[in-house]
């Protein structure tokens, strides 16, 4: 073989590895695709929707993250509604951070759907619940069906994987969820 031909193959096998070693640093501590699994977030995600995941967010309220379930070995994916040292408490369907009323517009769908069903409300009234600290309370979009905080407690600070930051499937519905 010749001289040229392996510097050339050598050339290509460092390129790819350099990429390979780039794209595995990416994926471990920057940002990581999902899939959505479940209905728990309807209708702001569908099952099988395919999404990215920001590791480096700094998590804010009503923030969309995928975790480690604490009760199964699976990742759920719902929405933050308390921080660290947060009191959470719903009453007549109405969500109430550290004692101030939150309007959650996410909800308007599911609401006329449980109202269409003869439902008054999404969830049953709980609380007050104080977070712990490194610790957030999270709720599925679709509270009727949603495996949540409610039943499962508090998550660890440890088990975000990381903050939802764009759907790239289906086609028509990409970019940034709301």
């Amino acid at each position: 073989m010749k001289e040229s031909t392996k510097k050339e193959i050598f050339s290509w096998i460092k390129s790819i590895l350099f990429a390979l070693t780039i794209a595995f640093i990416c994926r471990q501590f920057i940002f990581s695709p999902v899939t959505v699994q479940g209905e728990s977030m309807l209708p702001t995600f569908e099952d099988d929707n395919k999404i990215i995941v920001s590791k480096m967010s700094k998590i804010e309220h009503f923030d969309m993250i995928v975790f480690h379930a604490p009760d199964a070995d699976e990742n759920y994916i719902k929405r933050v509604i308390g921080l660290p040292g947060d009191q959470i408490e719903m009453k007549n369907d109405q969500l109430y951070i550290n004692g101030k009323v939150y309007n959650e517009g996410y909800l308007a769908h599911n609401r006329q759907l449980a109202s269409q069903s003869g439902m008054d409300r999404l969830t049953e009234d709980f609380g007050p619940i104080t977070v712990p600290k490194d610790q957030y309370f999270v709720m599925g979009d679709n509270r009727l069906y949603s495996k949540d905080s409610r039943i499962f407690g508090t998550i660890s600070s440890d088990s975000i994987i990381g903050e939802v930051k764009f759907r790239f499937f289906p086609i028509n519905e990409i970019g940034n969820p709301k």
